[in-house]
């Protein structure tokens, strides 16, 4: 696993809020999800299988680099 101490915590803005986890490599593929209802908070970091990670519906995106809303 990576020495990456950053974490990404994801907040549902909504019910049935999606989060997919895309691997490295050479074929970028969906290895995780996870479906979060409103007010659920899910924290997640990078590591040597995840590179990405795609967010589908409206939630708040919290990071070292300040706040996203997706809905924005």
């Amino acid at each position: 696993m990576t020495n990456n101490n950053d974490y990404i915590v994801i907040k549902a803005k909504e019910n049935g809020v999606q989060v997919f986890g895309l691997t490295r490599g050479q074929d970028t593929k969906f290895h995780h999800t996870e479906k979060l209802d409103k007010g659920e908070i899910l924290v997640v970091q990078f590591t040597d299988h995840t590179s990405a990670m795609k967010i589908r519906g409206k939630a708040q995106v919290q990071t070292k680099h300040g706040i996203v809303d997706t809905d924005n």
